[in-house]
């Protein structure tokens, strides 16, 4: 694995760690893909660091979890302001 990769993928292991930021935010914060956080976090961060790795799984699933509950409060949301009561 390449330095420059190597350390992306400590750097987004570790911010998620840190913030508990979902895949979505951590990409925008990062300026690459959703999909390549989830290749770093899924397989590249486990060769590099396993114990981080399953410290991130465990907040991704909780993520993961709790998505469809951010999604419905997204769409609230959005019908408050198109049609306020």
């Amino acid at each position: 694995m390449k330095d420059h990769i190597w350390q992306r993928v400590m750097d987004i292991g570790n911010y998620i760690l840190k913030s508990g930021a979902t895949v979505r935010d951590t990409a925008k914060v990062f300026g690459v893909s959703k999909s390549t956080v989830h290749k770093d976090v899924t397989e590249r961060l486990p060769k590099v660091n396993a114990h981080l790795a399953q410290e991130v799984k465990k907040i991704l699933e909780v993520n993961k979890a709790e998505r469809h509950l951010r999604g419905g409060e997204a769409t609230r949301q959005k019908f408050r302001t198109q049609n306020p009561v």
